[in-house]
C-alpha cells in the first residue's frame, strides 16, 4: 500500500506544529533568554532536549505501540497507568495548562495598557473562561474554524517577531542570572517542562496517528514513519521559534529588565519595536490562540473523563472551567511557581516511560523492568519535586546524588534500577531456557 505523498506530509507536520503550539511554547523561551545572558545558547541547547527532543520521542513511540497513551502504558498494568494518564490530563487540563491560557493572553493582550492587579484579571478571566465554557459546549465547526483561521496568522506573527528579534533587536544581553549562570544547562533543560508538550504528546500521539489512517494508510510501519516524519516537521519549526524567542528574550534586556514573566517579556518587545498597533494585534492573535489551546484542553479532559467514569461531559467540562477558573486568577508568575514542583515530580515518569517503550525489545519480559523503573522515578522524582519547593530537609538527603541539586536525582537511581533489571531478564530468559 502507498504511503503519503509529500504534499501530505507537510501537511500533517504543520498539524502536529499547530497542536504543541500554546501558551507555554511562547512565554517561557522569552522569559529564560532574559536570564541567561552570556550562557543563552547553552540555556537553549538543554530548553530544547525536553521542549522539543521528547515529545518528538513521545510521538515516535506512541506511533511504534500503535496506540494511545492507554496502550504505552500497558506494561504498567490497568491501574497504575490509569492513575498515571488522570495524573497528565488534570496538569494538561486545569491544574496548569488551561488556566495558564488565560493569564498567558491577559499577560500579552493588556500588559502594555493596564496596570496589573487582581481585579482586571478577575474581570479578564471571567470573561475568557466564559467564552471557553461555550466553546467547550459546541466544539464542532465553530472551534475547528477558528483554529484554521488563527494558526497561520500566529505562525506569521511568530515569524515577524523572530526576524524582528535577530534583525532589530531591543539591546544588548544582560547578565546572566541564577540558576542559569550557575547550570545553564540543566537549567534550561528544566524549563523544558514548563511548556508541557512531552505531557501534551501522550494525548496528541493517538490524533497524530489517527489522522494519517483518515488518509488510508493501514500498516504499522508506514503510520510509524509517517508519524516521525511529522514529528521532525514539527520539532524543526518549534526549534526555529525557541531560537528566536529565547534571542528575543536575551536582547530585551533594555525594555523589559524588571519583567517577571515571559508574557511581560514580550507585551515589552513588542510595544518597544511596534508600538501600540503591534501591540494591539499580537493580543488579538494571542488571546485567540490561547482560546482555541484551552477550549480543546477542556474537551480532551471532559472526553477522557466521560469515558472513565461515566460522569456527563458537560458536567465535567463545567467542573474544569470553574477550576481553571479560580486557578488562573492567581497570575502567571505565582502559577508557574506553583506548577514548577508537580512537573519535577511528573516529568521522570513520562521521560521514563518513553525511553522504555523506545527500547522495550530489549528485553524478553518487559513487565517487571517497566515496572521497577517507573516506581523508582516516582519515588525519586517526588523527591526532586519537594525539593523544588524549598523543602530543605531533603536538600541534604539528596545531596549525594548527581544532579541532585538541578533536582534531577532521580537518574542516577533509576539507571542503577534498569541496569539490575536488565541483568535479572537476561538471567530469567536463559534459567527457563525461553
Amino acid at each position: 500500500m502507498k504511503g503519503l505523498g509529500k504534499t501530505q506530509i507537510m501537511a500533517l507536520g504543520f498539524m502536529t506544529f499547530a497542536l504543541f503550539l500554546g501558551a507555554g511554547n511562547i512565554i517561557f523561551p522569552a522569559a529564560a533568554g532574559l536570564q541567561s545572558g552570556e550562557h543563552l545558547w547553552r540555556v537553549t541547547l538543554g530548553f530544547l532536549l525536553t521542549g522539543v527532543g521528547l515529545p518528538l520521542l513521545t510521538v515516535v513511540a506512541l506511533a511504534r505501540v500503535g496506540g494511545g497513551l492507554q496502550t504505552l502504558t500497558l506494561p504498567l498494568g490497568k491501574v497504575a497507568g490509569t492513575i498515571f494518564a488522570i495524573a497528565v490530563y488534570l496538569a494538561i487540563g486545569p491544574l496548569f495548562a488551561t488556566p495558564r491560557t488565560a493569564v498567558v493572553s491577559y499577560e500579552i493582550a493588556l500588559g502594555s495598557f493596564v496596570e496589573h492587579n487582581w481585579r482586571v484579571l478577575l474581570v479578564y478571566s471571567s470573561l475568557y473562561f466564559a467564552v471557553v465554557l461555550y466553546l467547550a459546549f459546541n466544539p464542532g465547526k465553530i472551534l475547528e474554524r477558528i483554529g484554521q483561521l488563527i494558526t497561520p496568522v500566529l505562525l506569521l506573527a511568530l515569524v515577524l517577531l523572530g526576524l524582528a528579534a535577530v534583525f532589530k533587536p531591543a539591546g544588548a544581553p544582560g547578565p546572566g542570572q541564577l540558576p542559569y549562570s550557575a547550570a545553564p544547562l540543566s537549567s534550561g533543560f528544566l524549563d523544558g517542562y514548563l511548556t508541557m508538550d512531552a505531557l501534551g504528546a501522550l494525548v496528541f500521539g493517538v490524533v497524530i496517528a489517527a489522522a494519517i489512517r483518515t488518509q488510508g494508510v493501514t500498516e504499522l510501519s508506514k503510520i510509524t514513519r509517517h508519524s516521525i516524519q511529522a514529528g521532525i516537521i514539527a520539532a524543526t519549526g518549534l526549534s526555529l521559534v525557541y531560537v528566536s524567542l529565547f534571542y528575543l528574550g536575551a536582547t530585551s534586556h533594555a525594555v523589559a529588565a524588571d519583567a517577571t514573566n515571559g508574557g511581560q517579556v514580550l507585551a515589552a518587545y513588542v510595544q518597544n519595536a511596534f508600538g501600540v498597533p503591534g501591540s494591539l494585534l499580537l493580543g488579538v492573535v494571542i488571546t485567540l490562540a490561547c482560546l482555541t489551546t484551552a477550549t480543546g484542553l477542556l474537551v480532551a479532559c471532559g472526553e477522557y473523563f466521560e469515558q472513565l467514569w461515566g460522569i456527563r461531559y458537560r458536567r465535567t467540562v463545567l467542573f474544569f472551567t470553574l477550576f481553571s477558573w479560580l486557578v488562573s486568577n492567581q497570575g502567571l508568575t505565582q502559577l508557574i511557581k506553583v506548577s514548577v514542583p508537580v512537573l519535577v515530580g511528573l516529568y521522570p515518569l513520562a521521560i521514563v516511560l518513553v525511553l522504555l517503550s523506545l527500547a522495550q525489545k530489549l528485553w524478553h519480559d518487559p513487565q517487571p523492568v517497566f515496572r521497577a523503573c517507573m516506581a523508582v522515578a516516582l519515588v525519586f522524582g517526588a523527591l526532586d519535586g519537594l525539593t523544588a519547593t524549598g523543602f530543605s530537609a531533603l536538600s541534604g538527603l539528596l545531596g549525594f546524588l548527581p544532579l541532585a541539586e538541578q533536582q534531577m536525582g532521580w537518574v542516577l537511581p533509576v539507571a542503577v534500577v534498569l541496569l539490575g533489571m536488565t541483568v535479572r531478564d537476561r538471567w530469567q530468559h536463559r534459567l527457563h531456557g525461553n
